[in-house]
């Protein structure tokens, strides 16, 4: 039996809702997202229709307070990370289980231009500490990501 194991997930789509950003009792930062992401399909009649395909995202550390601070609902997003299968107690004492995703790297698909600038006069010219590009070029952000990356 082999001992080698594979657990990728790349995903492109749009939030729909706005990122929650939440500290850990450790201080690190936690970010979670809710993806959306079209498939299409043939019915039972021949016909192709397109379904939404909704996915829990997680992102951790600085990068979730870059996706936190520059991501909205709608946004179009790249993501490249692992699946998490988690299982606990509710407190009516039913076993509950989920599968969600833990982002390595998050990609932001939008030009700045389309993207709303919560804090324009922040002080972000240029290449910054989010890996940002003034040239409108794509951002990164997560282990390894640079600016003009894609996850696909």
């Amino acid at each position: 039996m082999s001992s080698f194991n594979i657990n990728r997930v790349v995903l492109v789509g749009r939030l729909t809702r706005d990122p929650e950003l939440r500290s850990l009792p450790s201080g690190a930062s936690v970010c979670s997202l809710r993806l959306a992401c079209n498939s299409t399909r043939k019915d039972a009649e021949g016909e192709f229709v397109e379904r939404a395909n909704f996915f829990d995202v997680s992102v951790y550390g600085a990068a979730a307070e870059t996706v936190s601070h520059y991501m909205r609902r709608g946004s179009r997003v790249g993501v490249d990370g692992r699946l998490e299968w988690r299982e606990w107690e509710s407190a009516e004492q039913e076993r509950r289980q989920a599968v969600s995703i833990v982002a390595d790297t998050v990609q932001f698909l939008d030009s700045p231009g389309e993207r709303e600038q919560p804090d324009a006069g922040a002080g972000h010219s240029g290449e910054g500490e989010d890996g940002g590009d003034e040239d409108g070029g794509l951002i990164g952000v997560g282990m390894g990501a640079e600016d003009g990356d894609l996850v696909f």
